[in-house]
């Protein structure tokens, strides 16, 4: 039976031997009840720990994860760091997950010291946030109607998961973030959004965000794929000129930074590639 000592700790999206965000991975024969998964989850007390299973086709594995205080359906740092899981266990190779709302694949590669990880996101989706919400969201940082950068309005972008996007104007008010986490903890659940993405774009490629998960119980995420997913779809879907792909740098200001890369393809709703590093802790 699978306990907190089992847990593997690994962070994901990790700059060097520095940053990323810490995630439990736990690989056993069978998954948890899910009691146990949840009681496991608030034990390490990280933001997500992912539970594994072998699942009934060749490198295939059914997944299911958890925060400290609910189960979310997909979290893309601890995809990460199950990947980085696998392929330490197994070697090299392309893994199919089988999660409780989607199926999709990590991919691993473990280079010397160096373990790197891409996870193929849910499938994306995008559309305008409701007025009462965005003023709703605003307030609870502090934040007013003239600090949006007007070139990307708020919306609900989904990648395995609702996330309210909020993008800034000013890289500074994004560094100032501060919030009650009681109060965030009823907006984002009222709002039936996992986390609220709060981004700056310093360039078309380059984007700064933070990531305040209080419905999970957490005040902030140093790194968060699903949310770079979201974020990359509804980037496509309002035809920002990204490229191809988007580089995000998160945990900054929490003293953890963390690297994400985000690869888009032009086709409407199509899966996001999400890659970067990850470390042992």
């Amino acid at each position: 039976m699978v306990t907190s000592a089992d847990v593997l700790k690994i962070a994901a999206f990790s700059d060097g031997k520095c940053g990323g965000n810490p995630a439990g991975v736990a690989i056993g024969d069978h998954l948890p009840s899910p009691e146990v998964m949840q009681a496991i989850a608030a034990d390490i007390g990280f933001s997500e720990t992912a539970f594994a299973a072998p699942g009934d086709q060749e490198h295939a594995w059914v997944v299911r994860y958890y925060s400290p205080e609910i189960e979310v359906p997909f979290c893309g740092h601890a995809t990460i760091a199950l990947g980085a899981a696998l392929v330490l266990r197994y070697g090299d190779g392309v893994f199919q997950l089988n999660l409780s709302q989607a199926d999709i694949t990590v991919e691993g590669v473990h280079d010397g010291d160096v373990i790197s990880a891409a996870l193929q996101s849910p499938p994306t989706s995008s559309q305008k946030a409701d007025d009462v919400l965005v003023t709703t969201a605003l307030g609870l940082f502090g934040y007013g109607a003239d600090d949006i950068d007007a070139r990307i309005p708020p919306a609900i972008a989904d990648a395995g998961g609702r996330i309210l996007i909020l993008a800034l104007n000013d890289r500074v008010r994004l560094s100032q973030m501060a919030y009650d986490l009681e109060v965030g903890r009823e907006v984002m659940k009222a709002a039936g959004v996992e986390t609220i993405s709060l981004i700056y774009a310093e360039s078309n490629q380059l984007f700064h965000t933070r990531n305040p998960f209080a419905a999970g119980g957490v005040y902030e995420d140093p790194a968060t794929g699903a949310a770079a997913a979201a974020l990359a779809g509804y980037l496509r879907d309002i035809n920002w000129p990204h490229g191809g792909c988007i580089d995000i740098v998160q945990g900054e200001d929490m003293g953890m930074k963390s690297l994400l890369r985000a690869e888009i393809l032009d086709v409407a709703g199509s899966s996001v590639r999400v890659s970067g590093a990850a470390r042992v802790m």
